[in-house]
């Protein structure tokens, strides 16, 4: 399980060959993805994710309230590959930083 923050988000990244599935335990999240970012959903309590192979971002929909969900790869290699892309929005000062996801 994962707690993020409040209004808190990722750069913009891939998993290399790894798709990942995100389940959302409390709160909301917001994704984006595309070559740019320029797709967005948004997920809430209960709701899953597939995030295939692709360039993604995501953001904790709250500024108050921090995102718990359950992340699953099919391989525990944590494989993090950050892109510097022109995004529809960039990144803010505050980035999503575990584990998984070191500051850049």
């Amino acid at each position: 399980m994962t707690e993020k923050e409040t209004n808190v988000k990722t750069g913009a990244h891939h998993h290399g060959e790894l798709e990942s599935v995100i389940y959302v335990v409390r709160r909301k999240v917001w994704m984006r993805w595309g070559e740019r970012l320029e797709f967005y959903a948004e997920a809430g309590e209960d709701d899953f994710i597939y995030v295939p192979l692709i360039p993604h971002q995501g953001i904790n929909a709250s500024s108050e309230e921090s995102l718990i969900c359950v992340l699953v790869r099919r391989d525990q290699e944590p494989i993090i590959v950050s892109l510097t892309i022109v995004a529809v929005e960039e990144p803010e000062a505050i980035l999503w930083v575990d584990p998984h996801h070191p500051r850049p």
